[in-house]
């Protein structure tokens, strides 16, 4: 799994997770964003609402994500990620196994693992089979509560051992994710930085950010 210094990084993608209202208009606010540049993955995250309901909302997001060959991650249930032939799941720490998801899903879903600002938790979900893993909080974000602080050192550490990407979450805007493209970040993990304003301007800064950490 190691990696050689001679393999040029791939450029930083987008990863997008969805605000928890999902209904209304945020169809055509998805389709914007997607439209404004390359996003790799959205991540459809609902809390407190039955499976009926999250699939009904999650078909015109789904829908949208499919016509843009951006992949449609589940947020923590198995069992709607296979009720709706997800791209894949995103598991916390307390929603499944890798090997439940990998028997549920099947060989060529996306499976990526919260591991907080853990070592232990990565490598342990690298040989169990993950697709990636996802670091974080590296910075103050309302989303969700922060628990766990990461630093800029755990990527660096990762990208020079592993070839399983890791994603950057937590707290990341335009304004501060140059230095976790620097260290190492594969996919940047963002979603009050886009949804808590206008979602077009904001997938371009990114992108312009981005270029420029790589430049």
């Amino acid at each position: 799994m190691s990696k050689s210094s001679t393999i040029p990084r791939a450029p930083t993608l987008l990863y997008l997770i969805s605000p928890l209202d999902v209904g209304g208009g945020f169809p055509d606010r998805l389709a914007r964003a997607l439209d404004a540049g390359p996003v790799a993955a959205f991540q459809f995250r609902v809390k407190d609402v039955d499976q009926h309901e999250a699939a009904r909302l999650a078909e015109p997001l789904q829908r949208i994500c499919a016509e843009r060959e951006t992949a449609f991650i589940v947020n923590d249930s198995i069992g709607l990620a296979k009720r709706l032939g997800a791209d894949g799941v995103h598991l916390g720490q307390d929603d499944g196994t890798i090997e439940e998801a990998r028997e549920a899903l099947g060989t060529d879903a996306q499976i990526g693992v919260t591991c907080h600002d853990s070592r232990h938790l990565a490598m342990a979900a690298g040989e169990a089979g993950a697709d990636y893993v996802a670091f974080g909080a590296f910075f103050p974000t309302t989303t969700k509560e922060t628990k766990h602080e990461a630093g800029l050192d755990l990527l660096e550490w990762w990208q020079a051992i592993f070839e399983i990407p890791c994603v950057a979450i937590g707290g990341v805007t335009p304004d501060n994710c140059g230095d976790l493209v620097r260290a190492g970040a594969d996919f940047l993990a963002v979603s009050g930085a886009v949804w808590n304003g206008d979602e077009v301007a904001a997938v371009q800064a990114f992108h312009a950010a981005i270029k420029a950490a790589q430049a």
